[in-house]
């Protein structure tokens, strides 16, 4: 990103430069291969905000931060995660919370969205391979209009959190002073868009105090599910009025989002009902609004208004499942995502009922997509089973917290059942890569690893193999 920016300021006229030297060598690199540059781009950012929050300045105290809870909260914070080692609200300083608002930001929009934004306003020209790295970063099929995307992206995620923002604010003015409600309106508006689930509000609370409130549920449900559907929706949903219609992926996001977090609410309202811990002694209009907040909020938003802890195990299941799927692609959040999911059950459905093709919505998907589809969630299973496999041999913890805590770093959530605290030191260490990957996507860091594969010479002859 370093050399991406420096190229932006040098390059004032319009004009693409040169990078010589070893500079030169290290930035061709970097841009030969756009998910390399993603992943350093990343751990750039997140080694630069660890750094800032292990400040003196950063703390309540006056104190400097240990090295590596700085570096797990700026992994949380760059990686729209929400798990945090320390209490937000309590522990930082004005300028450590505004640092992890910032790399919220950041990490919500992509730093490659913020490179890009700073090069159209020094009308500068976007070279091929950028282009390439931007559709990597916002998951996109083509470099087709991407530019004219990333214009999109920024202005939907400034009117949204501005709209959030004073939302949250008119709410806040009757708790709290003018300046400190504008201040947590702003925060947790743009903490809850950009799927984050950081907030200011002490003591690990969350918005458990406001379980009952209509105005700041509804509120922070819509900024979650607007930030989870992947900003080509967005785009779509906007255009729709001209179009009259929506494309094949907004159709998939739109409804499979829809239905999860139907079904999830109903799961959570049958299994929490009568739970004196939760929503037991709730009037029926609250437990309502809480059973579809918890739905909406694993959905890699790491936002409660129930204590998590509290909740019956075969609730916490069903959110394990929730946080695996996650968000939709382009999003601000991690997971599989709806979109695989989709794919996975078309293709389930296609071999029960015999047919080649898995279709979804009258039109006929890829096989590539399938197989990609598949690939996500193999990979997925793989390293959150290896995780928690790991941090059942370093963390005294029973399994099922173990499992919920790898499954929301993994899906980028930040909801735990408490063991987020109680992380020795390897099990920090592997809980930062577990956001580390979420965020980015196993696909990616796996193409940013492995060299690129070579043109297949000859198709081997076909075998056969019993399944099932």
């Amino acid at each position: 990103m370093l050399f991406f920016v420096l190229r932006i300021l040098l390059a004032r006229d319009g004009t693409d430069i040169e990078v010589k030297g070893l500079f030169g060598k290290i930035y061709r690199f970097l841009v030969a291969s756009p998910p390399r540059l993603l992943v350093i781009g990343f751990a750039l950012i997140i080694l630069i905000g660890a750094q800032l929050l292990s400040l003196p300045e950063a703390s309540a105290t006056g104190q400097p931060t240990r090295w590596i809870d700085a570096l797990f909260t700026a992994t949380s914070a760059t990686c729209v995660t929400g798990l945090v080692v320390v209490d937000t609200g309590t522990y930082y300083s004005s300028f450590g919370q505004i640092v992890i608002l910032l790399l919220i930001q950041i990490g919500g929009l992509g730093f490659m969205t913020m490179a890009t934004l700073f090069a159209v306003f020094l009308k500068r020209r976007i070279s091929l391979k950028e282009r390439l790295v931007l559709q990597e970063a916002l998951n996109q099929s083509s470099i087709e209009g991407i530019v004219r995307l990333v214009r999109k992206v920024v202005g939907y995620s400034l009117v949204i959190e501005l709209a959030g923002a004073v939302c949250f604010t008119v709410r806040f003015l009757f708790d709290m002073s003018p300046g400190r409600a504008v201040y947590y309106g702003i925060f947790h508006s743009v903490s809850f868009f950009n799927n984050a689930g950081f907030d200011i509000m002490g003591n690990y609370r969350s918005l458990m105090s406001y379980v009952g409130d209509p105005w700041v549920n509804l509120t922070a449900a819509l900024l979650i599910i607007l930030g989870g559907l992947g900003f080509v929706v967005l785009a779509d949903l906007a255009d729709y009025r001209n179009k009259r219609k929506l494309s094949l992926h907004s159709k998939v996001v739109l409804s499979m989002s829809g239905l999860l977090i139907f079904a999830g609410a109903v799961v959570i309202l049958v299994f929490e009902y009568s739970n004196p811990l939760t929503m037991g002694p709730l009037p029926l209009g609250q437990k309502l609004l809480a059973a579809f907040f918890q739905s909406v909020s694993p959905r890699t938003a790491g936002v409660n208004t129930l204590d998590v802890g509290s909740l019956r195990q075969a609730t916490q299941f069903i959110i394990i499942v929730l946080m695996f799927i996650g968000a939709s692609p382009g999003s601000t959040g991690g997971g599989i995502k709806t979109t695989t999911f989709a794919a996975l059950i078309g293709a389930v459905n296609t071999m029960i009922r015999g047919k080649e093709d898995v279709v979804l919505f009258r039109y006929r998907l890829a096989q590539e997509r399938v197989y990609k589809a598949l690939t996500v969630t193999m990979f997925a299973l793989a390293l959150v089973m290896v995780a928690t496999m790991i941090l059942s041999t370093t963390e005294d913890h029973f399994f099922l917290m173990i499992l919920f805590e790898v499954t929301s770093a993994f899906g980028t959530v930040g909801l735990t059942m408490g063991l987020t605290t109680d992380l020795s030191l390897a099990g920090k260490i592997i809980i930062i890569i577990m956001m580390f990957i979420g965020r980015l996507g196993p696909l990616t860091l796996s193409y940013a690893i492995a060299p690129k594969p070579g043109r297949a010479l000859y198709r081997n002859a076909e075998g056969k193999i019993i399944i099932g």
